[in-house]
């Protein structure tokens, strides 16, 4: 039985659910042939470092994104650049430990640390397996390419991205313009009168789909903001508003609601385990630009409108989806409002942007990836 090995980091749900998404399809489609585990490769080399390094992620992201950007582009380069790939050097003897234990035909990785220390320990011939790596955004990132020449595969979202890869020296034959991975669910044919019925919402009226907390948000005042815009300027609008883990957020857009007396057409969830199903019966989707999310939204052919990402990876994201066509981007300064009535007064530039989305979505690169995979084990 050959041996597959998942690695990934907590930074950001995108590499964790790509992740996820590759193991639970082995293990549907693979599970007489194939033995697959899945490893937090941060968390396996120490508990401590993932910790810190993970909260002064989230806290960058969150209360100084400027900071978040400024360590994001120094460290394509530089001495941010060195650090990084000398602690990635340092912590691969750790990470070694578990290769050897585990011995795994093929290492699947969807974080570029990862990448990096396999490939660092296959460079001094440490390991011998293939290695692929999974990128989970729409632009790359030199952190990704270090000590590219050691692994076997990468899979990207877009053609440009093979050419920017092509352009620093990848071979063309290790690239493959799969898309990113996303849950099959997503595949599935729901019945849209009756997940309304359960929302108590109606089958005939627009709707949109608000990602308003997530593992970063959006922003307090912009979160708060825009929910209040929707409620009293489009009240032919439907509104599904996601909190995620957030509740102080959740309490304020539940009075929110019950002071407008809207709760006829804006429901509020606090976490949800139906985003394929949500995505079915939505008509636009409000969201930060991180890969996992835009990546659903377009396997669901849904115009999505940007507000708030983080700088950096998101930032790219977004400049790339409105460069397609696919997305309008809501920035720091525009007013909320009158950027919702701008779309809104535009329903060709909607239809428009929904049939975009069918040139970019990719919704078989969860089964082409394995495909590709498996096939190369025999």
């Amino acid at each position: 039985m050959k041996k597959i090995l998942i690695l990934y980091g907590s930074y950001g749900g995108g590499h964790l659910s790509a992740a996820k998404t590759i193991e639970s399809y082995i293990e549907e489609k693979y599970k007489y042939n194939i033995q697959v585990e899945i490893v937090d490769c941060i968390e396996y080399i120490n508990k401590y470092i993932n910790k810190v390094s993970t909260e002064a992620y989230k806290e960058l992201a969150k209360k100084a994104p400027w900071a978040w950007k400024h360590v994001y582009k120094n460290s394509q380069n530089g001495a941010l650049s060195y650090i990084s790939t000398t602690t990635n050097r340092l912590m691969s003897h750790k990470l070694n430990q578990l290769l050897q234990e585990y011995n795994p035909d093929l290492i699947v990785s969807t974080h570029p640390f990862a990448t990096q220390m396999c490939a660092i320990l296959k460079k001094r011939n440490k390991i011998d397996c293939k290695i692929a790596t999974i990128l989970t955004d729409y632009h790359i990132h030199a952190q990704w390419l270090v000590s590219y020449q050691y692994v076997d595969y990468f899979f990207v979202a877009n053609e440009q991205m093979k050419k920017d890869m092509i352009e620093e020296g990848v071979f063309d034959q290790k690239i493959f313009v799969t898309g990113i991975p996303v849950s099959e669910r997503f595949l599935d044919n729901f019945n849209k009168e009756k997940i309304c019925e359960e929302l108590e919402l109606s089958p005939d009226k627009k709707t949109v789909l608000f990602f308003a907390g997530g593992e970063y948000g959006l922003g307090r005042n912009n979160t708060y903001m825009t929910l209040k815009v929707l409620i009293r300027l489009f009240k032919d609008l439907q509104v599904i508003a996601i909190s995620g883990k957030n509740k102080k957020m959740n309490a304020k857009f539940k009075e929110l609601v019950e002071n407008t007396n809207s709760s006829d057409r804006i429901k509020i969830l606090e976490y949800t385990n139906k985003v394929p199903e949500l995505m079915h019966i939505a008509d636009v989707v409000i969201t930060k630009a991180g890969g996992l999310t835009i990546t659903e939204s377009l396997v669901s052919n849904l115009p999505i409108i940007i507000m708030n990402p983080i700088p950096g990876q998101e930032e790219e994201n977004a400049e790339f989806l409105v460069n397609n066509k696919v997305a309008y981007w809501i920035k720091k300064d525009d007013s909320i409002a009158r950027s919702l009535k701008t779309i809104s007064r535009s329903p060709e530039s909607i239809q428009m942007m929904r049939e975009n989305t069918k040139l970019l979505a990719k919704p078989n690169a969860t089964e082409n990836i394995c495909k590709i995979l498996v096939n190369d084990l025999d």
